[in-house]
């Protein structure tokens, strides 16, 4: 039988838990984490003001911090045929796929930050097909939400469609892994109730 959704608590549910200042629903204090771990924290609490709830989420094992944060940054910030920008567009159309309302949040407030546009930061939160891309864009944001939505559909004259807009086969690789680590990533926030910084959402406008 299909699971469904009752609209009012159950008599005796637990009621939800506040989340002022959580990262998450769950309650999962921070580990003990290594000095690399605290470095890296700290870090960005200097540069950016403040520490992600994503990594603070995170922080409740030392070993699933360092594996989330180490793709991040390889994935994101490393060298690329994608620009740092487009990275973050692949990560904003996921992310609205998916409906996930930190990543949405954060990687909005990226968008519009890295393009000096806040206004392409809410067309790509909102619908990416409603915004003024280039056909290199509109290829590649298209291929990562057909990743997205019917991964098992994708065929080689996807590919090719992205090859003709320019991109390398590397590219292609990089494309596909940055689709792939935000549906992953917006599935966790989805699951914890993972709820973005304040920050974010002042940020680029």
């Amino acid at each position: 039988m299909a699971k469904t959704r009752s609209s009012k608590p159950e008599t005796g549910e637990r009621p939800a838990p506040q989340r002022d200042e959580a990262a998450t629903a769950l309650d999962l204090p921070r580990g003990e984490l290594s000095e690399a771990n605290l470095a890296y924290l700290a870090k960005c609490d200097e540069k950016i003001g403040f520490v992600p709830n994503v990594l603070a989420a995170y922080g409740h094992d030392d070993a699933k911090l360092s594996a989330f944060a180490g793709l991040y940054n390889d994935l994101m910030l490393a060298p690329s045929g994608l620009s740092k920008l487009e990275r973050e567009m692949i990560a904003v159309a996921v992310s609205s796929q998916n409906r996930c309302f930190y990543c949405l949040a954060a990687h909005g407030a990226a968008v519009r930050q890295l393009s000096g546009d806040p206004v392409l930061g809410e067309k790509l939160v909102m619908n990416y097909r409603a915004a003024e891309l280039s056909g290199r864009h509109r290829a590649m944001l298209d291929f990562a939400v057909l990743l997205t939505d019917a991964p098992d559909t994708v065929e080689e004259d996807d590919r090719i469609v992205l090859r003709e807009a320019g991109f390398s086969d590397r590219d292609i690789w990089d494309i596909a892994a940055v689709a792939s680590f935000f549906n992953m990533s917006n599935r966790m926030a989805s699951a914890v109730d993972m709820r973005p910084n304040d920050e974010y959402h002042s940020q680029g406008r």
